[in-house]
Formats: C-alpha cells, sequence, structure tokens
C-alpha cells in the first residue's frame, strides 16, 4: 500500500540495494561483513519507531476496512454520507503531514510519538463506541453526523504526526551506509501491516462485532504509546537544519504554493488517487449492498498490499528504463482497467471457504473473485507509478527544498480522499438506489482515470520537465 514520502534530501540512486553493497570507493563487502554493517548501522530508535509503525499500520488499515460500513449499517448513515465522512477522514490524515513534521522538529520524536499514539488511540475508542450506550447522552445533545464528524478528526491527528516522525527516525537514526536499507525496512514493513489490518478486523467483526475492530484498534494504539515511552530513546542528532518555528514552516509552504507548474501537476495527479481510494469506500458499500451482504469485504482489501509486497521488485525491473513522468501516467492508465473490469463484470463469482493462517482460521464468506483480480490490476498500477513519483518530485523540487517538496507529495493523495468520498458515495446512492444499476458506476470512475491519464499527457507535453531521466534503481 501507501508509504510516507521520503524527506530530505532524497537521491533515488539510494534506492538501488544491489548498489549500495559497492558504494564508490569501497571494495564489495562479504556476507558476514554487511550483516555487521547492518547490525551496527541502525540505532535502537530506529527498530522501535518501525516496529510501532507497522502496528499503527495496522490499526489503520484494519479500521479503514470496515470505517464506510459502520458509518453505513451501524450508524445508519446514507451511502452519500458514509462516503463524505469517510473521505474527510481519510483526506485529513494524508493533508496534515505536510505541518505534522514541525511538532516533531520543536518538541523532539520521543514525546511527538508518544502523544500522537495516545490521541490516536483515543480516537478510535471513540469511533468505536459511538453505539454504546453509555454514549447515548452525547448522541441525543448534537446532531450525529456532526458528531461523528469532530470525533473523526482526533484519530485523523494522529497519523499527521507519526508519519514524519518515523521517516524522520528512520533517517537520522541509520548509517549512510544503510539507509536505502532503512527506507526498504519501513516500506515492506507498512506493506505487512496493511496486508494483515483487513484480517485482523476480519478476524474480530465476524466474533465480536463490528464496533470491536476499532477497539482493537485503540488498543494497539496505546500500546505503542507505552512502548515508545518504554523503549524508545532520542535518535542522535546529526547536522540537519531544525525548523525554528511555525511561522517559517508556514513561510516555506507557502513558496511552494505560488509553484503554479508543480501545484498544477499535484491537482492533476489527485485523479489518481480519486479513483484509488474508491477500494475503501464505493468498493466494500457496493460489495455488502447490492453482491451479498455476507461478504467479508475485509478479504478483498488485503489483495493490494500482498500484490505490492509480491511484485514490486519484478514490476520496478520490468519499467526501469521507462522515464519517470511516462511510467507514472502508465501507472494511472493501468490502474484504470480496475474499474473497467468491475464495470464489464459483475461479482457473482465468489468463493466459500475457510482461510488457515496457521495460528487462526476464519470462514470465508461471498468472497468476490472478479473483485480481487480488479484490485490486483490496481495495484499494479500503483507499483509502477509511485516510486516514479517521488523521483520525479524531487527532481522538481529547486535545490535546498527537496524537503518541502516532497512533504507536498501528500498533497493528491489527501485531495484525491477528500473528493474519493464525496464522489464514491453518491455514486453508490444514484446508480444503486436510484437508477438500480449500481454496476455502471465503476465507467464514471474509469472515466476519471482515463481523463486523468489524457491530462498528464498533454501537461507533459507543454511543461516539459525540468528532469525526467530514467531511473536508476
Amino acid at each position: 500500500m501507501l508509504a510516507t514520502p521520503l524527506p530530505f534530501r532524497y537521491n533515488p540512486r539510494r534506492l538501488n540495494l544491489a548498489s549500495d553493497l559497492t558504494l564508490p570507493g569501497r571494495h564489495p563487502l562479504s556476507f558476514s561483513q554487511r550483516l555487521q554493517e547492518i547490525r551496527t548501522g541502525f540505532q535502537p530508535a530506529f527498530w522501535v519507531a518501525n516496529i510501532t509503525e507497522l502496528f499503527e499500520r495496522l490499526a489503520f488499515y484494519a479500521q479503514q476496512a470496515v470505517l464506510v460500513v459502520y458509518l453505513h449499517e451501524v450508524l445508519k448513515f446514507s451511502q452519500q454520507e458514509s462516503g463524505d465522512l469517510t473521505g474527510f477522514f481519510g483526506g485529513t490524515v494524508w493533508l496534515l503531514p505536510i505541518l505534522g513534521g514541525t511538532l516533531a522538529d520543536r518538541f523532539g520524536f520521543r514525546r511527538s510519538l508518544a502523544l500522537a499514539y495516545l490521541v490516536l488511540g483515543t480516537g478510535y475508542f471513540l469511533l468505536g463506541s459511538l453505539s454504546a450506550s453509555w454514549m447515548a447522552p452525547v448522541r441525543e445533545s448534537f446532531p450525529l453526523y456532526w458528531l461523528v464528524f469532530v470525533i473523526l478528526f482526533i484519530p485523523a491527528l494522529g497519523p499527521a504526526v507519526i508519519k514524519p516522525c518515523v521517516v524522520g527516525i528512520t533517517a537520522r537514526a541509520s548509517s549512510e551506509n544503510v539507509r536505502s536499507l532503512g527506507y526498504s525496512i519501513y516500506y515492506t514493513l507498512v506493506n505487512v501491516g496493511s496486508t494483515f489490518g483487513p484480517l485482523t478486523a476480519l478476524a474480530f467483526r465476524q466474533r465480536f462485532g463490528i464496533e470491536s475492530v476499532f477497539r482493537v484498534c485503540a488498543f494497539t494504539a496505546f500500546a505503542m504509546c507505552l512502548a515508545t515511552f518504554l523503549f524508545f530513546k532520542e535518535p542522535r542528532r546529526g547536522e540537519e537544519k531544525k525548523v525554528a518555528s511555525v511561522a517559517e514552516a508556514f513561510r516555506n509552504l507557502f513558496a511552494v504554493l505560488i509553484n503554479v507548474r508543480f501545484m498544477t501537476f499535484l491537482v492533476i495527479f489527485s485523479g489518481f488517487w480519486v479513483m484509488f481510494w474508491q477500494e475503501f469506500i464505493s468498493l466494500p458499500l457496493y460489495v455488502r449492498g447490492y453482491v451479498n451482504p455476507e461478504s467479508d469485504i475485509e478479504l478483498l482489501l488485503t489483495v493490494d498490499p500482498l500484490v505490492v509486497i509480491l511484485l514490486t521488485i519484478l514490476v520496478s525491473y520490468l519499467f526501469r528504463k521507462m522515464r519517470a513522468f511516462p511510467a507514472m501516467t502508465l501507472g494511472v492508465l493501468v490502474a484504470t482497467f480496475c474499474w473497467v473490469l468491475l464495470a464489464v463484470n459483475d461479482l457473482s463469482w465468489q468463493v466459500n471457504t475457510t482461510l488457515n493462517l496457521g495460528f487462526f482460521s476464519l470462514p470465508v464468506r461471498g468472497f468476490p473473485v472478479v473483485g480481487g483480480i480488479a484490485l490486483a490490476v490496481l495495484a499494479i498500477g500503483e507499483i509502477i507509478q509511485s516510486p516514479r513519483y517521488y523521483e520525479y518530485i524531487s527532481r522538481l523540487a529547486p535545490s535546498g527544498q527537496q524537503g518541502v517538496y516532497m512533504g507536498f507529495a501528500f498533497l493528491p493523495i489527501g485531495i484525491g480522499y477528500y473528493i474519493a468520498g464525496a464522489l464514491g458515495g453518491r455514486l453508490v446512492q444514484h446508480y444503486g438506489e436510484v437508477l438500480h444499476k449500481p454496476r455502471q458506476m465503476w465507467w464514471v470512475l474509469a472515466a476519471v482515470g482515463l481523463l486523468t491519464t489524457v491530462l498528464m499527457i498533454i501537461y507533459n507535453r507543454i511543461v516539459k520537465p525540468v528532469d525526467n531521466s530514467p531511473s536508476t534503481s
């Protein structure tokens, strides 16, 4: 799934693990020497931060797997309202990290992380308790929609600080010779958490009800808060410059905002994320509402991160010689075919079996196989464009402003989530409840992908990027 864009002075060459074995001026290392280098190259803070990030991602994607269903089926919001609220939460999660790093710079990673996990756990607990009897006086005192709106803002604050903290710790707590490996470990753990998150949601929903998913997410966040207090030690500070104030951060943001070429690209690329986030918005509503109300939608949502884990190296190798911008454009086009597949095939092709993971078994009910194939296509599109997207932004950034520009890499993700929420809920409601032709909504999403592809081609021809050279990784 998604990983945080790399801050600071990003260099795509650092992502080449093979070249990391033979840095300029060094002889190739033996396996034992490389193992020793890894053992000594990471400070303990690196492992604590990245392991807690694994569980944070597990909790995030566990609640994401059921959030829109919880809002619609338990809290009885309309499909449109459920989409709006889900989009608000997801968009806020991905936009706030633009400023979240300032807190870490001013107060340190340890205090910032602990506070973020505490806030995150509180938000998940309140969200899962909205239907509880003890919350009845609160529900009766405020309009439910706006109550949920406010409560959703609380857990959105957590990742806003956690994301820049973990990436910053990875940079500071790893030596230069193993830093590329450190980011690879980070990215792998993010996807492991993204895979097991929906499976965790499935296990708890089936056994204890959908509210229990949010409570286990809260417990996970509180546990990570405690782990941060007990085991995390502030990594040794290098020579990087601290952000002096919030005012300075805003000045840096304004300098990027007035870059018309860059901002135009970010707005256009938001179209990819409008498509992508329908995986968590319109697809669960569609499957549960019009395919099989007993479908285990959480299992379907494991397809994307699993494909990312299994195919990233292969796909990156196959497209390694393609220039950055054409690769991004191709990734958007490939992802578009996810929705074309759903538009031309119904999801009646299902399996009912038992999923045995060794440590627990789950009855899998109504798993739509066609949907799994479609999400695999979406994941391949993500793999093609994602690393090249960050490479492209790093090349656009003026010298000395790479960190600020990479922070803005979140913007299309957040904008896309806001729009996806508003669009997805309305599409399901219009084509499903009004027209009774729910499958036609996938053509709208395919049109969004095709329009984004065309706009990117036009942008590339008009703007002529500064540096669009092939990848070196």
